[in-house]
């Protein structure tokens, strides 16, 4: 059994996985790479790794994924992208129907998928104006602070539609949830 910490380039053998690569050091596994079975997540504890070749771990090396979270936030901050929000289970597969309240006249179906990627369109982009004024050098503070007001408001009456969320942490705040 090996005593020391494994880093990434390490070669080992599993006995079920056969001969692997170590491609990722984690707190509690390694990221290893098989010929027959392909990546598979290792715990560092695991004895039955035999280690083939060892290469020193680095000190100051940064996870892949790491790196992933810290763009997809950055990505987040500067673009127009959506988000990808889960409408609540029990909407799926549901339509809106509105009905017109004059006499004769056909009511409206839209799938209500559709209408909830509308929402959520809508909060993305209150949620790039937002950060536009934050970072918008022409505005002096107490400017930036009224307009932030407008949007609080904003957000406080789309509180309605929250009912289509499946997870609370995407509900639209008002003022009043603020505090």
């Amino acid at each position: 059994m090996y005593e020391g910490e494994l880093g990434i380039g390490s070669r080992v053998r599993h006995p079920e996985f056969g001969t692997g690569v170590v491609i990722n050091v984690k707190g509690k596994t390694y990221s290893v790479v098989f010929m027959e079975k392909g990546r598979v997540e290792i715990s560092r504890n695991y004895n039955a790794l035999e280690v083939l070749d060892a290469a020193e771990p680095e000190t100051d090396l940064v996870s892949l994924s790491e790196v992933e979270r810290i763009l997809t936030n950055i990505i987040k901050r500067h673009s127009d992208l959506q988000e990808t929000v889960p409408m609540g289970d029990r909407w799926i597969g549901g339509k809106l129907i509105l009905q017109p309240g004059k006499g004769g006249l056909q009511p409206k179906e839209v799938p209500i998928d559709v209408f909830f990627n509308k929402i959520i369109m809508l909060r993305d982009r209150l949620r790039v104006m937002e950060q536009r004024i934050n970072a918008h050098e022409g505005l002096n503070e107490e400017e930036k602070i009224n307009l932030q007001q407008y949007l609080t408001r904003i957000y406080g009456s789309l509180t309605t539609f929250n009912v289509l969320f499946r997870d609370e942490k995407d509900h639209f705040v008002g003022e009043k949830g603020k505090s």
